[in-house]
C-alpha cells in the first residue's frame, strides 16, 4: 500500500517548482491560478527568489503547498495511494490529494493560516527546539516542570521538537542537556507554533476554516492532532483548526500507516526531510521522493 506524505515548514528552496512548470500544462494553470488567489507573484519568487525571500513565512507556506500539489497532481499521484499524511502545513496537501478540499479553497486557507501565524508572533516573543537523544516521555516531563513549554513536533523516534517562551525554551534546554539529550538546540523560527502561544491565530483562521468547502476523503488522511485516519468532512475540519495549538504527532501517525499496511512512502514536494524521519522510524521502510 501506498502512502503520500507532504512537508512542511523549511523545505523551501530557490528554483522550487520550475521544472514542473516547465513540462507540464496543469502545472502553468495552477501556477497562474495561484497568483491570482494570492494577488502576488509567488511563481516568480519560487523560480527566482533568494532564500531569504523564500523564508517569509507569507511565501513561504504557500510555496511549499503549491509545489506538493502540483507535484502529486502532475504525475498524478493521489489515484495510486492509500493514504496521506502531511506535517503541519503539509497537512493542507495532504487533504487536497485526498479529495478532502479544492486546491483553491486549500490554497486560500494557507495564506490566511501563514499571515495569522506571523501575527502572533509579533504579539509575544517566543521560539522552539530541537531534542535529540532523549525518551518522548522525558522531554514530556521537562516541558511539564516548565511554564510556557510543550513539545510541539513528534518528528521522529527520538527527535521532538517543544515550543515556548524564551525563557522556557532556554531552561528546557539546558534542563534537557542536564538529562543527558545528546542535542538541545534552538530553531532559528520566530514563533512558538504548535503551542496555546498560536491561540490568535487559531482564532484566525476558524473564520476562514467556516467559509471553505470540506468533502469527505476519499482515502484516508492521517491528521496531526490525533494521529489516526479520518475521511469524515466535519472530523477532519475540526482536526485541522485545533492543528495550530496543537501538537504535530509525526512519529505516531507514521508507526500508525505502517501498521495499517503502508508498504512504501512517497515524499512529494520539495525536500527530503520527512524521508529521513520515516526511515528512523522503520530503515527497511521503501522511501521515495517526487518533487519535479
Amino acid at each position: 500500500m501506498k502512502a503520500l506524505v507532504f512537508p512542511g515548514q523549511g523545505a523551501q528552496h530557490p528554483g522550487m517548482g520550475k521544472e514542473l512548470f516547465e513540462n507540464s500544462d496543469l502545472a502553468k494553470e495552477l501556477f497562474a491560478k495561484s497568483n491570482e488567489i494570492l494577488g502576488f507573484d509567488i511563481q516568480s519568487t519560487m523560480f527566482e527568489g533568494t532564500d531569504e525571500d523564500l523564508k517569509r513565512t507569507s511565501v513561504t507556506q504557500p510555496a511549499i503547498f503549491i509545489h506538493s500539489v502540483i507535484a502529486a497532481l502532475v504525475h498524478d499521484l493521489p489515484q495510486t495511494a492509500a493514504m496521506v499524511a502531511g506535517h503541519s502545513l503539509g497537512e493542507f496537501s495532504a487533504l487536497v490529494a485526498a479529495g478532502a478540499m479544492s486546491f483553491e479553497d486549500a490554497l486560500k486557507l494557507v495564506s490566511i493560516r501563514a499571515n495569522a501565524m506571523q501575527k502572533a508572533c509579533d504579539i509575544q516573543e517566543s521560539t522552539m527546539a530541537a531534542i535529540l537523544g532523549l525518551e518522548d516521555a522525558k522531554v514530556e516531563e521537562i516541558c511539564n516542570s516548565i511554564a510556557g513549554v510543550v513539545p510541539a513536533n513528534y518528528n521522529t523516534v527520538g527527535q521532538l521538537v517543544i515550543s515556548g517562551t524564551k525563557e522556557g525554551i532556554a531552561a528546557a534546554i539546558e534542563k534537557a542537556q542536564t538529562e543527558g539529550a545528546r542535542r538541545a538546540l534552538e530553531l532559528p523560527v520566530n514563533g512558538a507554533f504548535h503551542s496555546p502561544l498560536m491561540e490568535p491565530a487559531r482564532i484566525e483562521l476558524a473564520e476562514g476554516i467556516e467559509k471553505a468547502v470540506f468533502s469527505s476523503a476519499r482515502i484516508p488522511v492521517y491528521q496531526n492532532v490525533t494521529a489516526m485516519p479520518h475521511t469524515d468532512a466535519e472530523t477532519i475540519k475540526g482536526n485541522l483548526l485545533q492543528q495550530l495549538t496543537s501538537p504535530v504527532r509525526w512519529t505516531q501517525s507514521v508507526q500508525k500507516m505502517m501498521a495499517d499496511g503502508a508498504s512504501e512512502f512517497v515524499e512529494v514536494g520539495p525536500g527530503k526531510v520527512l524521508s529521513g524521519l520515516i526511515k528512523k522510524v522503520d530503515r527497511k521502510m521503501p522511501v521515495s521522493q517526487v518533487n519535479a
